[in-house]
């Protein structure tokens, strides 16, 4: 069975997250990512946060599954002859350098077009156009300058960032989206186009109900944050804690056990359609005639209230215990899950959303697989590439170079020392 994106050709010149990201997701969908680095060192994140020593990080291994890795110093003349070369036969270049490097390495949008017409060439930068735009940006700076930080949080606290890549993996996601539609196009025009994902617009775009919100404070308090009615609302969106960005009343309530455990806490949600349900479930069913509580308008100033008895209830029974009994009456609720929980959940392997994946230094190692499935074209999860492994076989597969101009390639110093796989 052929895959969704069998035939096209990623030339990847990325690094540490966003680009890699990208790239990953293209080649789980079936294209052929030749991933470029620098003899010798290679992706930084290769060494980054390394838990075992000469070994590929999980930081690296798990953001750079199924791609080719060469390795070229486009420096010096034979490596930029091989660049030139992989540009005129691949159909898409990705890359997340700083702003400003692509041109000073002479690779300028007019030079690749002269090159390969039908090139799109797609970009991760930290900030689009504008006074910003020669600023590099990182995860959490794209959380902050995105709206992301000053939105999460609770009232009485400083900004946070969330533990979710929004501003990494959550622009590699929207420029993989923007590669797939130029693609699409090119069917329709030929020709190429360059594909521009800023970080700060990726996780604006996350934070649209936020945006959404700053509108509406120009018509009073918003009744379904939690400073309503007794706290101040200023002329900016107030963090909002545990409730939710959609309108349902909701909170992270404790269960038993919370004492000790972290993570024994559930988010429930007093969605107005079961309303008559949760007063039953949780001994309450006064609250279903009473004018106090009756009807959403009537909960909404009440809403800490009817958590905080809520959760005297949710004390009694294990998170698992509450979802088990609240899924009975189709009540909203879920687990805080850690992420041991989630290592362990077999149901998730069945999917193929966590992949046991074999490397040849570090063994067997966890990952997270394709997020989204197709049905005629299934997610094969192949190990990272060593540093350089493909080398060779791109050169001679993939640009058609004989024995005698690999060996001058590489007695140019070009590409370095190629790695080879332990059991050769």
């Amino acid at each position: 069975m052929g895959k969704a994106l069998q035939g096209v050709r990623i030339l990847d010149f990325t690094h540490v997250q966003s680009g890699p990201t990208c790239t990953q997701l293209l080649a789980w969908f079936g294209a052929d990512v030749i991933k470029v680095e620098r003899p010798g060192e290679g992706d930084i994140t290769r060494s980054q946060l390394r838990d075992l020593p000469d070994a590929d990080s999980l930081y690296f291994t798990m953001l750079n599954h199924n791609k080719r890795s060469i390795t070229l110093d486009t420096k010096t003349p034979k490596g930029k002859e091989v660049l030139e070369a992989l540009i005129k036969t691949c159909d898409v270049m990705v890359e997340n350098f700083a702003p400003g490097v692509l041109d000073r390495m002479g690779f300028t949008w007019e030079r690749i077009q002269e090159l390969n017409p039908a090139m799109i060439v797609a970009s991760v930068k930290g900030f689009g156009p504008g006074p910003f735009e020669n600023c590099k940006v990182y995860e959490n700076v794209a959380q902050c300058a995105g709206g992301a930080a000053s939105t999460t949080g609770f009232d009485d606290g400083p900004p946070m960032v969330t533990g979710a890549q929004i501003g990494d993996s959550g622009t590699g996601l929207h420029l993989a989206l923007g590669i797939v539609t130029a693609l699409y196009q090119r069917r329709e025009t030929g020709r190429g186009q360059k594909v521009l994902a800023a970080m700060q617009d990726a996780v604006l775009n996350l934070c649209r109900v936020k945006l959404r919100d700053q509108q509406r404070l120009a018509n009073g308090p918003m009744k379904e944050y939690p400073q309503y009615p007794n706290g101040e609302f200023g002329d900016t969106v107030p963090r909002a804690g545990n409730a939710s960005g959609g309108g349902q009343p909701g909170w992270i309530l404790k269960c038993k056990g919370w004492e000790t455990d972290p993570n024994a806490y559930i988010y429930f949600i007093a969605q107005a359609p079961v309303w008559k349900s949760i007063c039953k479930v949780i001994g309450k069913e006064e609250w279903i005639t009473d004018p106090d509580y009756a009807t959403p308008v009537a909960r909404l100033p009440r809403l800490m209230q009817i958590f905080a008895t809520v959760e005297e209830w949710t004390k009694t029974l294990t998170k698992f215990e509450v979802m088990d009994l609240l899924n009975k009456y189709d009540i909203p609720c879920g687990p805080i899950l850690s992420m041991k929980e989630i290592a362990e959940d077999k149901s998730l392997y069945e999917t193929g959303t966590l992949v046991e994946v074999e490397h040849p230094t570090r063994g067997s190692y966890l990952t997270v697989g394709n997020p989204i499935k197709l049905s005629d074209s299934p997610t094969e999860v192949t190990r990272s590439p060593l540093l350089g492994e493909h080398t060779d076989e791109i050169l001679r597969e993939v640009l058609g170079f004989g024995e005698r101009e690999i060996v001058e390639i590489r007695d140019s110093g070009a590409i370095g020392v190629v790695e080879r796989l332990a059991a050769e």
